[in-house]
């Protein structure tokens, strides 16, 4: 038997509700193995429902296929220029690479950890005074929280630029009273195994138009037409969501409101027993804004604190991860252009995302903090 004290404290695990497999054995009983039944269009109806009625949604294989799916049908291809959040995964900028367009990518301000919009602005002016007016703009809920979605929007809409909203990880989050996921002119959801609901593998894509709605599902089903005969005038992608997937989706889904709140319960106990070590930072929520807390990352003191602390934490079993690496650090996009200020690279060299799910016990966090405040009074 494994001693409590020593069990394994994941990062972010699946947390599942007990309400998913009723779902999985329908979808076995009917047959409907296939990115086809009636668990796609329940979930996403349900879906649309705890959104915003008004939208549209379909459900994909992840969300990495949603944000290639929306710069497809935005038109971005060969030589085009995206705009990117430099401070993020790179399943938010490999899809703009697959339709053959270039990164451009833009540094974060120092709140939200979010796209800058100083940076942002200085990038459209620089691009479209050398001929090169970006077509999109990929913006994201960092860690779940929003990015600032007024002053973003003014910029994009002041240019004519399209705005992708990825919030693979902000479910549950809301600017003013606006859902996280209808803020973008397409958005993106993941529910990967670590996201705050997830069906395993998954994502969805997020849009106020019908005809878009329409070509995406088109798209993600290889572009097969409407037709008796295997038909088809564009090229497609196998990107639907099976039908057991979207049965756990819609089990999950029940829930969603119960994990946002634990993960808000979960960092509101970091924040306070951790603030009292000088010059520990966490990332700010705005008054307009509200995050799920999907990951509570820390700032250290120093960036020399970083590795050792999060040693430290994996000999006593605990899993811990530093903050994203930007994308102007990655070997693969040490080409491209960037508009940096300085912000992702502090918050790269002193970040530490800690343990976040919304199963962690209470008994279990503290065992986290009291390493945390062990390795500083020390």
């Amino acid at each position: 038997m494994q001693n409590k004290e020593n069990k394994r404290i994941w990062l972010s695990p699946p947390h599942m509700s007990g309400n998913e497999q009723a779902f999985v054995n329908q979808a076995f009983e009917s047959n409907w193995i296939a990115p086809n039944g009636e668990h796609i269009n329940g979930f996403e109806q349900e879906l649309t429902n705890y959104l915003n009625p008004n939208y549209f949604v379909t459900v994909l294989n992840s969300g990495t296929s949603a944000i290639h799916l929306s710069l497809l049908l935005l038109g971005v291809t060969d030589g085009d220029e995206v705009l990117c959040q430099s401070n993020t995964f790179i399943a938010s900028v490999n899809p703009v690479c697959y339709c053959g367009a270039t990164p451009i990518f833009i540094d974060s301000e120092a709140d939200s950890w979010n796209i800058c919009p100083e940076q942002l602005e200085l990038a459209i002016k620089d691009r479209i005074k050398l001929g090169k007016k970006p077509k999109a703009i990929i913006a994201v809920h960092l860690y779940g929280m929003p990015y600032n979605v007024n002053a973003i929007q003014s910029i994009a809409e002041s240019y004519d630029i399209p705005v992708i909203e990825d919030s693979a990880e902000a479910l549950g989050s809301r600017y003013k009273t606006e859902k996280c996921g209808t803020l973008g002119t397409l958005s993106a959801i993941s529910f990967n195994g670590n996201k705050i609901i997830t069906t395993s593998a998954g994502g969805a894509l997020i849009t106020k138009d019908k005809e878009l709605k329409q070509k995406a599902v088109l798209l993600a089903n290889q572009a097969k037409e409407y037709t008796t005969e295997y038909l088809h005038n564009h090229i497609g992608y196998n990107y639907r969501m099976s039908n057991v997937l979207a049965g756990i989706g819609r089990g999950q889904l029940q829930v969603i409101e119960k994990r946002v709140e634990a993960r808000r319960a979960i960092y509101s106990l970091y924040k306070e027993q951790l603030s009292s070590i000088e010059e520990v930072g966490f990332q700010s929520e705005a008054d307009n804004s509200y995050s799920n807390r999907w990951l509570t990352c820390i700032l250290l003191p120093k960036s020399s604190d970083k590795e050792p602390l999060r040693v430290l934490l994996e000999q006593h079993n605990i899993e811990s991860k530093p903050l994203w690496k930007p994308m102007h650090q990655q070997p693969v996009f040490k080409n491209s252009m960037s508009y940096i200020n300085g912000i992702s690279d502090m918050l790269f060299n002193k970040g530490l995302c800690l343990p976040s799910g919304s199963d962690l016990t209470e008994e279990d966090q503290f065992r986290v903090i009291s390493i945390i405040k062990d390795y500083f009074s020390s």
